[in-house]
C-alpha cells in the first residue's frame, strides 16, 4: 500500500493550461516528492465555483475569483494566463450595432465578465453559459452579443461575427500597457509554504520542458483543445503563455491590484 499523499489539481482544458501543465500531467518530470498528483479538468466557471467550495488543493481560476477566495487560497507566482495583446472579445452578428441588451458571458465569476461590466457604459442582462456555446447562441440570435474567451476569441471572424469591443485593448489603454491577468493558479494555504513552493517549482519546470520539447506535449494539448487547427492552438498558447506565466513579478502583481477595482 502506497504511503504517498494525494495532491488534487484542477485546471481547464484550454491550450495554455495544457501547455503549462502538460509535462507534469504526462509524468515527464516525476511528481512532487511524497505526493501522488491527481489531475482534473473543468470549464473555467465550474473551477471558479469549485474553488469557493475548496474542492481541490491546487486549482486554476479566473484572476478576479482568486482575489475573492484569498482567505483560503494563495495565488501562485507562476502558471497564470496574462494577456499582452489579446483578451476577451465582445462579438455580434456582422453589421449589428448599438446597445446590446442580452449578452452571453462565460460565467458570472470570470475575469472576462468583470472586465465587461467595467468597460460598458450601460446596463445589460448577462446570460451565463459554457464558453464553447456562446458563438452558436449569437449566431442563432438567442442573445444580442457574446463575450468570447480562449481559442474562440482568436477566430470569431471564422464564424461570421464582428468585433464590438476588444477588452484586451481596453485594458491596455486603461492601465498603460500592463499585462491583463485573466487566470491564475491558486493553492490552499493549508498545504503549507514548503509544499506550495514545491508545486510552483514543478509548474515552472513543466513550462520550461514544454518550451524545450513542445512535440512531447503537443498531442496532449491537441486532444483537449476546442479549436483543432494547429495554428489556432499555437496562437492561443503564444497569446497567454509568456514570461508572466513563469514568474508573475511586480508588474503582474500590480495588474492584479488594479483588477480589484474594475468591475
Amino acid at each position: 500500500m502506497s504511503d504517498l499523499k494525494s495532491l488534487s489539481i484542477a485546471i481547464s482544458p484550454c491550450p495554455n493550461d495544457s501547455y503549462i501543465f502538460g509535462a507534469w500531467v504526462l509524468g515527464l518530470l516525476g511528481d512532487v516528492e511524497g505526493y501522488r498528483s491527481r489531475f482534473f479538468w473543468n470549464d473555467v466557471e465550474a473551477l471558479n465555483e469549485q474553488a469557493e467550495k475548496q474542492q481541490f488543493d491546487v486549482i486554476k481560476v479566473s484572476a478576479v475569483q482568486a482575489l475573492k477566495v484569498d482567505a483560503e487560497y494563495h495565488i501562485l507566482s507562476c502558471g497564470g494566463a496574462f494577456g499582452l495583446e489579446h483578451g476577451p472579445k465582445l462579438v455580434a452578428l456582422a453589421g449589428k450595432k448599438g446597445v446590446f441588451k442580452r449578452i452571453a458571458v462565460p460565467g458570472l465569476k470570470t475575469t472576462a465578465f468583470w472586465l465587461l461590466k467595467g468597460a460598458l457604459e450601460y446596463e445589460f442582462e448577462p446570460v451565463p453559459m459554457v464558453f464553447d456555446q456562446i458563438v452558436e447562441a449569437v449566431q442563432r440570435q438567442k442573445v444580442d452579443a457574446g463575450l468570447v474567451i480562449h481559442e474562440t476569441a482568436l477566430v470569431y471572424e471564422h464564424y461570421g461575427l464582428d468585433l464590438v469591443l476588444d477588452l484586451g485593448q481596453w485594458w491596455k489603454a486603461r492601465t498603460d500597457n500592463l499585462p491583463l491577468p485573466l487566470g491564475v493558479i491558486i493553492a490552499k494555504k493549508s498545504l503549507g509554504q514548503q509544499l506550495i513552493s514545491a508545486v510552483q517549482e514543478k509548474i515552472q519546470a513543466s513550462i520550461k520542458l514544454a518550451h524545450e520539447e513542445k512535440e512531447a506535449v503537443w498531442p496532449f494539448i491537441k486532444s483537449l483543445a476546442q479549436e483543432m487547427d494547429d495554428p489556432v492552438i499555437e496562437e492561443h498558447i503564444n497569446a497567454y503563455v509568456n514570461s508572466f506565466s513563469l514568474e508573475t513579478g511586480p508588474l503582474g502583481k500590480k495588474a492584479l491590484e488594479i483588477l480589484k477595482d474594475i468591475g
